[in-house]
């Protein structure tokens, strides 16, 4: 054989595959431990608790008796469940409107060139790195009756008389719950529309410049429209913190006074876990997955037909 011959065999000849080298292989290992978590720790439990809410089960008397909508009917006819069902809809509707006006503010102001840029990043992230209980806990001390820092400095300024029932009072306890959700949830969509707003390329500000666009025009008819499936993608996740998080109306308020701050996911605990009716309680939580659902396909078809535009 001659020398080009072998040559032209070497080139031709492909190296020998294994196991490790195939595609599939790897993305089922890849798929694998996320479907195993999404099967345990959504999966069961969901299909557990659409297997409850037909059912009678009680801690008292744990067997399964299927009872058809029996249990829906009772959820139905309780009149805690609308309001908690009222109150998870405005607590989302008004802390996401907040968030996206205050995150859209301070991304603003944090994409600018200014001493001490990496101090006030770390400020506006705290809420959200500290854990929720421990951050709620501060602000039932900062809401308090007597204790209250707030009607303190009101007080020294001559704007209030004796203490403010921050708690106590129905509508300025859903106001409270509202603040706190808002105080939460804005450190993150600050750091996603951030993001969004770094990736609008030079070229279009500079273009802006030239064509003589102040800061209010660039911001509100270039920016704020180009980041606008970025904004949805924030609005998603506060969505689904506001409706799926009990935690800081249990450590506020416990859904008080008489109730009148239940959401869906505090009430379905309450009557499920404290008060030991699992049916009614899985019941109260299924009513979480058509609002969750029909926001998130709202959000995300807005995100999308701005793609398109």
């Amino acid at each position: 054989m001659s020398d080009e011959a072998l040559a032209i065999g070497v080139r031709t000849q492909r190296p020998r595959r294994t196991l490790l080298d195939s595609e599939r292989l790897l993305a089922i290992g890849g798929l694998t431990p996320a479907v195993i978590y999404i099967v345990a720790l959504v999966g069961f439990p969901f299909v557990l608790a659409v297997v409850m809410a037909f059912s009678d089960v009680t801690v008292g008397d744990p067997s399964l008796d299927l009872v058809g909508l029996e249990t829906l009917r009772q959820v139905l006819a309780d009149p805690v469940f609308w309001r908690a069902l009222r109150n998870t809809l405005v607590f989302t509707l008004i802390s996401n409107a907040l968030v996206v006006i205050l995150a859209t503010a301070l991304a603003l102001i944090l994409t600018k060139d200014f001493k001490g840029k990496w101090l006030v990043r770390l400020l506006v992230l705290l809420p959200w790195t500290t854990p929720v209980s421990l951050a709620t806990i501060s602000w039932l001390w900062t809401l308090d009756s007597i204790f209250s820092p707030i009607d303190w400095v009101l007080r020294q300024l001559g704007m209030l008389e004796g203490n403010m029932i921050w708690l106590g009072q129905p509508k300025l306890a859903l106001a409270s719950v509202i603040a706190v959700h808002t105080w939460r949830i804005v450190p993150l969509a600050a750091v996603i529309v951030m993001a969004g707003m770094l990736a609008i390329p030079t070229e279009i500000r500079d273009a802006s410049d030239i064509d003589g666009a102040g800061f209010w025009r660039r911001t509100f008819e270039i920016e704020i429209p180009l980041m606008a499936p970025i904004i949805g993608v924030a609005v998603l996740f506060g969505v689904i913190l506001s409706v799926t998080d009990m935690t800081v109306v249990h450590v506020l308020t416990r859904g008080g006074p008489t109730n009148y701050t239940q959401v869906l996911a505090s009430w379905a605990f309450y009557k499920g876990i404290e008060g030991g009716d699992l049916a009614q309680g899985a019941g109260t939580a299924l009513f979480l997955l058509p609002v969750l659902v029909a926001v998130a396909a709202l959000i995300l078809r807005f995100a999308r037909r701005r793609e398109v535009l």
